[in-house]
């Protein structure tokens, strides 16, 4: 329901690049577009692609991360990664959304990762909640008639082949419509797919207990294949 986030390492340090490249392959929300040695090559990369996040190293010959991000207009979110600690406060300064101390564990990797993804949902979600924007409503057909539904009335969807029941604020319909167009049409800062069968919206989940869901309307089960993404957005 949303794609990878499109990333981008500069670091003239081929063992400090193959460190990020390796823990950006271990996530499948993340895309790595390219590797750069210097601040030029990632001037061109970011001309030539589109870039979410960019690892940055601080310490590069002639021009120095700190220096690169200085010079930029447009920036995407920032992860400066570095072996000194006295850059994190300049860093920070520069509206940097994390600071990563070499040598880099995973799991500090997956932290400052994280914090990306939670500031492009922000974005995202602002984005379509502006006027005039993403229609926030689709239309479904119910026997001979299109049926609008808002977005913010739909509890969950159940999928059964060609065929969904849109559990709504109000009644239950239901259409002629697959999964996967669901998935196309549906924002995925608002829906979420937790089961072969089922997508949930996320503002109706009360609870979260074993492998069920509990919404306003119904218990949803949790599929396995699905419940780490699923716990991996709520927790941020």
């Amino acid at each position: 329901m949303s794609r990878k986030i499109k990333c981008l390492i500069v670091d003239d340090e081929p063992l400090a690049q193959q460190v990020i490249e390796t823990y950006i392959v271990k996530l499948n929300t993340l895309e790595l577009v390219k590797k750069c040695n210097n601040a030029m090559e990632a001037f061109e990369a970011l001309q030539q692609h589109t870039i979410d996040v960019m690892f940055l190293d601080v310490q590069m010959p002639v021009i120095t991360g700190i220096e690169f991000l200085r010079s930029l207009k447009n920036t995407p979110h920032i992860i400066l990664t570095t072996a000194y600690p006295n850059f994190a406060l300049e860093g920070f300064e520069l509206n940097v959304t994390d600071y990563l101390l070499k040598p880099i564990s995973f799991e500090r990797f997956l932290k400052a990762v994280n914090k990306v993804t939670e500031k492009i949902s922000a974005q995202n979600y602002s984005a379509t909640a502006e006027p005039n924007n993403q229609p926030d409503y689709l239309f479904v057909k119910e026997n001979s008639k299109l049926v609008r539904i808002n977005f913010s009335d739909i509890d969950h969807i159940e999928c059964m082949k060609d065929y969904a029941k849109i559990f709504t604020k109000q009644r239950m319909i239901v259409t002629h419509h697959t999964m996967k167009k669901f998935e196309e049409v549906l924002p995925s800062e608002i829906f979420i797919r937790v089961h072969k069968s089922y997508i949930v919206a996320m503002p109706s989940i009360l609870s979260i207990y074993g492998n069920m869901i509990e919404t306003p309307k119904t218990k949803i089960p949790i599929g396995a294949n699905y419940k780490d993404e699923l716990m991996k957005v709520i927790s941020g």
